[in-house]
Parts: C-alpha cells; structure tokens; sequence
C-alpha cells in the first residue's frame, strides 16, 4: 500500500520567527485520524530565522533526532553536551526518563530542519546525547544509512526496530528500495520532484509505504529522507 500526502495537507504553523509544516499532529495541529505513522510519532518541517530558537525545555521517553537541510543548528542540555551541525547532518538525543535542551540558530542564514520523534521500544532508559556531520556525497545516488537500532549497522543507534536514510538523486536517475511485507516507511521529498512508483512528487509531499518496494526516478535533483521500520 502506497499513499501520497501531498505538502499543502500537512498542519501549518507561523509564528514569526519559527515556521513549521507537521506531517502529524502536534502544538495546535490536532487531527484525530492522524496522530502517528508506527512508530514514528513526530516529524515537524521547521524553518527557524536567524538570532532566535527554542529556549531550554523539557522530553522525556522520546528518542528524537534532527536532520539539517540549510543553515545550522546549535544544541545545548543538561548533560551538558553543545555542538552545532550543518546540512545533511544529524543530532540525536535519548530524552529517556527526562532531558532539558535548547536549539538555536545562531547563524545569518535561514534553518531549515526535520525534528523527528520515535517512540522508543520500552520507557525508562538514561538520557543521552549524540551528533554525527555526513559528508554530503555519501548520499549521492545512494541511500545512506544513518540513524539504526543497536544491531544494526548505522553510525547513530536508537532504542526501536527503525531505519533512517538520505538521498540525493541527480535528475533522470533511477534508485529502489525495498520495503518487505512486514515493513513500512515513511518518505519525505525534501527538495526536488520524482516519480515513485508512478505517483509524482513535489517539494515537501511524503509517502506512506506498507509492504510495497519502490522505484524512484528523479524528476529534479531529489534530496529524500526514508524513515523504514517495523509494521505496527
């Protein structure tokens, strides 16, 4: 089962310095009918303009990762942890049984990121804090693998069955991915347009993929980002 989510149905949000398109529920965007995907419960499209961001607030039992598309992303927390990264890398932080963290931009440039929230297999783990910087080309053409669960083979290591992946695929390039019949994925077309399965896709729409592989052909130079994981 394949089913598009075109860009102009997702929740929006504009509150001067930060502008957020949610693939799913979340703040003031409350749709019954759409609280999550599995077990991917948050993935918030933020823009956030420059010398401003979230002041320092609380998540627990979360296991949430940010993945930069433009500018750069300064995070700081309890633990201690502060670093900042740029495009096409990823932060990642266990919040477990409670984390306190800040993000900024703290650059000249707009920031554009994906927050991703994944709920973990189990409550109760210590919190902690990761960040990875992929080089850009690793992804070109190619799917990389970065974010995994403990035994599988990515950099970054989460608490549940779940995969991330970014491509970026020059124009009339063609890439699969296979998603079996006790699988599903979430795609978001970052940047770019392709046709996946036949279903054209513009800047910002998404899929949901259940059991079904795909065949994507790039229309545009097509930045995606794959979240697979376990069908529930």
């Amino acid at each position: 089962m394949i089913r598009k989510i075109y860009s102009s149905k997702l929740g929006t949000s504009d509150i001067g310095w930060l502008k957020s398109r949610f693939h799913f529920s979340f703040a003031d965007y409350y749709n019954p009918e759409n609280i999550n995907f599995g077990t991917l419960r948050v993935l918030n499209d933020d823009q956030i303009f420059p010398n401003s961001g979230f002041d320092i607030h609380p998540h627990n039992e979360m296991e949430i990762i940010s993945y930069v598309v433009d500018g750069k992303l300064t995070h700081s927390d309890n633990m201690g942890n502060k670093n900042a990264i740029s495009r096409g890398d990823i932060q990642y932080m266990s919040a477990g049984t409670g984390v306190w963290h800040s993000e900024f931009n703290r650059g000249q440039e707009i920031l554009r990121f994906l927050q991703i929230w994944i709920i973990p297999d189990k409550k109760g783990y210590n919190p902690s804090y990761g960040d990875f910087p992929f080089a850009w080309e690793s992804r070109k053409n190619s799917w990389l693998h970065m974010v995994s669960d403990p035994e599988g083979g990515a950099p970054i290591k989460i608490h549940q069955d779940c995969n991330i992946y970014s491509l970026e695929l020059e124009a009339g390039k063609e890439i699969q991915f296979p998603v079996n019949e006790e699988r599903q994925a979430y795609l978001v077309q970052i940047e770019g347009s392709s046709d996946i399965n036949g279903i054209d896709m513009t800047e910002r729409d998404a899929m949901e993929i259940i059991g079904e592989p795909i065949t994507i052909k790039a229309s545009k130079t097509s930045h995606i980002l794959l979240i697979e994981m376990k069908k529930v």
